[in-house]
């Protein structure tokens, strides 16, 4: 992604609500996308859920985490792990993506955050969201 104007060295940091979960990524994510699954409603309590994908060597996680894994529409494992203290979900490993972590990008809290590249499982999506 070269549209980002923090530039490529960026280095942002996504995190739990209360703050005590966080996860400081380094560069661009290698892709932003938006997923309508079911279950990804259910994970963020919204009618999708968006993930920054980066590689996983370009994260530090820091905190403790409650983890949950769940198998995902694709048929492969999901792990997440969320905030014991304030149950915010920050990032999870997708098996269906070795070498990757998703960070939920509402974790950043960062309007300027770069938009996803893509949607997935849109036969979920609320008939009411804009295409």
């Amino acid at each position: 992604m070269n549209d980002d104007p923090l530039g490529a060295k960026a280095t942002r940091t996504a995190q739990c609500a209360c703050g005590q979960l966080v996860v400081t990524c380094k560069g661009d994510p290698e892709k932003v996308s938006a997923c309508h699954c079911l279950e990804c409603q259910r994970r963020t309590g919204s009618v999708f859920g968006i993930a920054a994908f980066y590689r996983i060597e370009n994260t530090s996680p820091a905190g403790a985490s409650s983890i949950y894994e769940r198998i995902g529409d694709s048929g492969f494992a999901v792990t997440h792990h969320f905030c014991p203290h304030c149950g915010s979900t920050v990032y999870w490993y997708p098996a269906r993506k070795a070498g990757f972590v998703a960070v939920a990008v509402g974790s950043f809290a960062d309007p300027a955050f770069p938009a996803p590249e893509q949607m997935v499982y849109e036969h979920h999506r609320h008939h009411w969201l804009a295409e």
